[in-house]
């Protein structure tokens, strides 16, 4: 990987069709990579939602949408990515679905509205990813709301679009089950907020206050 002493520079995210295993895992010991969701990065490149939904994406066999809590994690709302990678097509793209290892892929309904692109890399936006992880009946309750607290406390205003995308929703499964979860995880952020607030207050020189 080094040439006449220089480091060369590498790709984003690397795999063994970048390298050989051997070798990426010996750079990962010099310090030169760190891994990644199953992937390599250099050790300079910054952690940020591009990077991770790169990483993502080397597990599909082609272009997908990555959703749920591979989104989640995209977004940093997770401090790890799932162990399945989770992908979506629209049901009107009229593309086959596929195999991918430690991966699911499901047909969705979705506008190109709901879709970020991450240097080229497609996945559901804050409020499509909160709204997706609330109805979801294989995502737990304790996960749903700790995910969605994570997502909303990063952008607060996306909490009214997802509430008013769960009252809006004609004839959507989970519809109960999605608003206990959403009240449990604004409060979660509400109370979080709180606990900063009087932190900070407590913290504050008192001939500042």
């Amino acid at each position: 990987m080094a040439h006449d002493g220089v480091m060369a520079k590498l790709p984003p995210v690397l795999g063994t069709d970048d390298l050989p295993l051997a070798e990426l895992c010996a750079a990962r010991l010099d310090g030169e990579l760190f891994a990644i969701d199953g992937a390599w990065t250099p050790v300079d490149e910054p952690d940020l939602p591009a990077l991770r939904a790169a990483a993502v994406a080397r597990r599909a066999p082609r272009a997908l949408i990555v959703e749920r809590l591979s989104a989640a994690w995209v977004h940093g709302a997770l401090d790890t990515p799932p162990s399945i990678a989770q992908f979506c097509v629209p049901v009107d793209s009229r593309v086959a679905l596929v195999d991918a290892p430690a991966s699911v892929i499901r047909e969705v309904r979705i506008d190109e509205a709901d879709v970020v692109r991450l240097n080229g890399v497609a996945c559901t936006s804050v409020v499509r990813t909160a709204f997706d992880v609330l109805r979801d009946p294989t995502t737990g309750e304790e996960t749903a709301v700790r995910v969605v607290g994570a997502l909303l406390g990063a952008n607060p205003r996306a909490a009214t679009s997802v509430r008013e995308r769960v009252h809006g929703a004609a004839r959507m499964p989970h519809r109960s089950t999605a608003l206990a979860r959403l009240d449990l995880a604004e409060h979660a952020v509400g109370a979080d907020a709180e606990v900063v607030e009087r932190t900070s207050r407590l913290v504050q020189p008192s001939l500042t206050r």
